[in-house]
């Protein structure tokens, strides 16, 4: 049996059973209620999943990494709170005030809200190197025996040489920024404070670190409303008239992203079928007609989210705005099928035969559209982003069952309404914009094809020159309090909030993880990514009785100096470094119980971590991946290799396997589309022709992207494949109508133009509704998708026709029934 033949009984049956339904409404109204109660029953319970540690597959090395951290060490990140609008003594008030109450809470384990600098500048002088101890005793020796000279009254100089300088400050110094005490120029003068503390922007943050995971919704809802309760009960007036608090942190940023997304997607489904409705009524001027197209579409979406709740039970932040997508694609085989319906019944047929045939062969149509779709969005399941992965699978079973949906209920409404004496609106072929342009565009096809032509060459030609954005932070929005608020406390922490982690499993590897890192960041000098690592064995100096010995004695040697003798900028110091030369020696027990704490396990035990602070922004993808080369595969003696776990590292995962898998899914989506129309429609030829305008449409949009400066990211990059997907139909319609027998283009092209420009329409107005979303990612998503089909409609409804009519009108000319020239 041919492949034509496959076509023709595709389209029969589709007929066959669309007259069914036509003829026993209530039966498969019946089986549509039944479908739908079944979809909302396993739908109930979706939740929303922002969490992107979720996206990518548990045999990832950076999501088992991250696994073995939350098990040893918790999750990552704090809840901050922040006290705000006093003076300076009553925000150090208020911290000692409020962290001990705030310790004690069930769901808190510890609050670090001063600096442990202290601690470490008064014994600075053990994490030297022995041997520079010893040659600072020496400058010390040779600054002595000058002094002595000078003292004695027969002592003569005979060249006029500098005292040896003591060096105690410079080596202090280097000390300090070896231990990072000091987080440079900007921030000195507030670190000096043992508080976290800003007396200019009058704020003092108390970081509490919870005891679950921030990536559990559930938990940081629990912990962060636990905070705030007990905040609302205490009396804060005594620290001031105008004093506030605040939360934020990482587990405070994360609930309000959720809560932004949830709102934005539940707003954009709102907005979107709103907008559908009103165009509908603009497009059918009928009620009846829009409920005919929209029902079936409501009953699809039922269906669609009962497989997502069965299946997943939860939507990502791609698969979550579907809804108003799908709505927008599935409307539009309904405008096609009631466009085609209504012009059959004011052509004298029967409701039964209008149906049978406008399923027949427009159906046909609407069929090869959902399944070449279903199959585009399939190619994005190839992808390991579980974010591309789960949108393609539900996307396409989403075009499947709208089109499913459309043979059951759209007929049998159309022959409940048609027993009632219902009759369509007729449309008047010969009026309206699409009339207009049929008769125009024969008229004027070369000059259009010119100047679309060239517009579509000069797109293309700057294609080339789109970039990709790897900063995170364009993704998140700004506009949150707790992101506010989370920007302004870097100046007082000094540092990141979220360091990444490498897990280890003894005193020795972790020693030697610490050795490596800082080998990595020397070796890199200024370009390193990493600021500084953290570890409870690298806060613990060795070889401390020697240096203690070599201490005491610069000690005594200190204080046999006259500092009267010595440069103002040591007499200053002078104090400061006697204590420091008198320091003990000191272990794990005796370090800062806030810097205990942040080494500690969920146990409370030592847990073998090591903290690693990077020098740059990590919400900057370009900078996180140079980030995670430097804190990954560290070799150990043993053979085994250990690497830095955090969502800083999930990210940059991310980032490369999108940036590695788009060419392939796009390249999947362009030939399983290719070689599915083929087989539908029975010719490579009529599939590429068809196809035309899509692939065209997609280069334009890169190059208008480039053009107008927009760039692509890890979210809104799903738009070129679910663009293949969803306009490829138009070309179908087209062509389909134009090789039926006595078809001409003017009648063809007003009745399939309006629906094609409906059609696109409504496909736009889902991601419309995303282009006013507050959440920036999926604002991108809906202005790259809106930008896309506006390029299409012109490519549809301008440039491809006129290619046809010149192609048309050459065979005409050139063709083997082409009129004989003259002799």
């Amino acid at each position: 049996m041919s492949e034509i033949g496959l076509g023709q009984r595709m389209e029969k049956l589709m007929g066959a059973l669309a007259a069914r339904n036509h003829r026993k409404p209530w039966q498969a109204l019946a089986l549509a209620a039944l479908l739908v109660v079944v979809g909302g029953f396993f739908a109930r319970k979706l939740s929303l999943s922002s969490d992107l540690v979720g996206l990518l597959p548990k045999s990832f090395p950076s999501v088992q990494d991250l696994e073995k951290l939350k098990k040893r060490f918790g999750g990552q990140g704090y809840l901050v709170v922040v006290g705000m609008n006093a003076d300076a003594d009553k925000l150090k008030q208020f911290a000692d005030d409020m962290a001990p109450k705030l310790g004690q809470l069930s769901e808190v384990r510890y609050v670090n809200y001063k600096r442990s600098d202290a601690f470490f500048e008064e014994r600075v002088l053990y994490y030297a190197e022995l041997e520079d101890l010893q040659g600072l005793q020496k400058q010390l020796d040779d600054r002595i025996t000058w002094e002595k000279q000078r003292a004695n009254p027969l002592f003569v100089e005979l060249e006029d040489a500098p005292p040896p300088s003591i060096g105690f400050e410079d080596f202090k110094h280097k000390l300090e920024q070896k231990l990072f005490l000091r987080r440079g120029s900007e921030e000195q003068a507030v670190a000096k404070d043992p508080y976290y503390l800003d007396p200019e922007e009058k704020m003092v943050v108390l970081m509490l670190k919870p005891k679950g995971n921030s990536a559990d919704l559930g938990y940081a809802k629990k912990v962060v409303s636990q905070v705030d309760e007990f905040l609302k009960q205490q009396d804060l007036s005594k620290y001031g008239p105008g004093f506030q608090t605040a939360l934020s942190g990482t587990f405070k940023k994360k609930i309000d992203h959720q809560a932004l997304i949830t709102n934005d997607l539940a707003q954009a489904s709102s907005i979107a079928l709103v907008l559908l409705l009103l165009y509908l009524g603009f497009h059918f001027r009928s009620v009846l007609s829009v409920a005919f197209a929209v029902l079936p579409v409501l009953g699809g979406l039922a269906w669609t989210y009962g497989f997502v709740g069965l299946f997943y039970g939860q939507v990502n932040l791609l698969t979550g705005f579907l809804g108003a997508v799908l709505g927008g694609l599935g409307v539009e085989h309904g405008i096609h099928l009631l466009g085609r319906y209504t012009t059959l019944r004011s052509e004298g047929k029967d409701s039964l035969e209008a149906v049978r045939e406008a399923f027949s062969h427009t159906g046909f149509s609407a069929l090869i559209s959902a399944v070449v779709a279903a199959l585009t969005f399939l190619s994005l399941s190839i992808s390991e982003f579980a974010a591309f992965h789960e949108f393609g699978i539900i996307a396409a079973v989403g075009m499947l069952v709208s089109i499913a949906s459309y043979v059951l209920i759209l007929p049998a409404l159309l022959g409940l309404a048609a027993k009632w004496g219902w009759t369509p609106r007729e449309h008047v072929g010969s009026a309206g914009p699409m009339a207009m342009l049929a008769r125009w565009l024969p008229r004027s096809y070369r000059g259009v094809a010119i100047v679309v032509g060239v517009g579509l060459v000069a797109l293309i030609s700057q294609a080339w020159n789109v970039s990709f954005n790897y900063d995170g932070s364009k993704l998140e929005s700004m506009e949150l309090p707790s992101v506010r608020l989370d920007r302004r406390m870097d100046k007082i922490l000094g540092h990141s909030q979220s360091p990444v982690v490498v897990v280890t499993d003894s005193p020795t590897m972790e020693r030697e993880v610490v050795r490596q890192l800082k080998e990595r960041k020397a070796q890199k000098g200024k370009d390193s990514t990493i600021d500084f690592v953290r570890s409870q064995e690298d806060l613990v100096p060795d070889k401390q009785e020697e240096k203690a010995a070599v201490l005491h004695a610069i000690h005594d040697k200190l204080a046999k100096l006259d500092p009267e003798r010595l440069p103002k900028d040591v007499q200053a110091h002078w104090p400061t470094y006697l204590k420091m030369t008198q320091a003990q020696t000191f272990g794990q027990k005796d370090l800062p119980e806030a810097m205990r704490h942040e080494l500690e396990g969920l146990d409370g035990n030592r847990s073998g971590v090591v903290l690693v602070y990077a020098s740059i922004n990590l919400a900057d993808g370009y900078g996180t991946r140079r980030f995670t080369k430097e804190v990954r595969g560290m070799k150990l003696p043993d053979g085994s290799q250990v690497s830095a776990a955090g969502e800083a590292l999930i990210v940059a995962d991310i980032l490369d396997m999108v940036a590695q898998e788009g060419p392939r899914i796009l390249a999947a989506a362009v030939l399983s589309v290719l070689v599915a129309m083929w087989v539908t429609l029975g010719k490579l030829r009529t599939a590429l022709i068809c196809m035309l305008p899509t692939l065209l449409s997609v280069a334009g949009l890169v190059g208008l992207m480039a053009i107008l400066g927009i760039q692509f990211n890890y979210l809104n990059l799903v738009v070129l494949p679910v663009l293949v997907g969803t306009t490829v139909d138009a070309g179908v319609h087209l062509i389909q109508r134009l090789s039926e027998p006595d078809s001409d283009f003017i009648s063809v092209y007003a009745e399939t133009g309006r629906a094609i420009t409906g059609g696109l329409l409504t496909s736009a107005i889902g991601f419309l509704a995303l282009a006013i979303a507050q959440h920036p990612g999926l604002n991108s998503i809906g202005n790259v998708a809106n930008l896309g089909f506006g390029v299409n409609i012109l490519i549809v409804l301008l440039g491809f026709p006129s290619l046809l009519l010149l192609v048309e009108r050459w065979r005409r000319k050139h063709g083997p029934t082409a009129p004989a020239k003259e002799a």
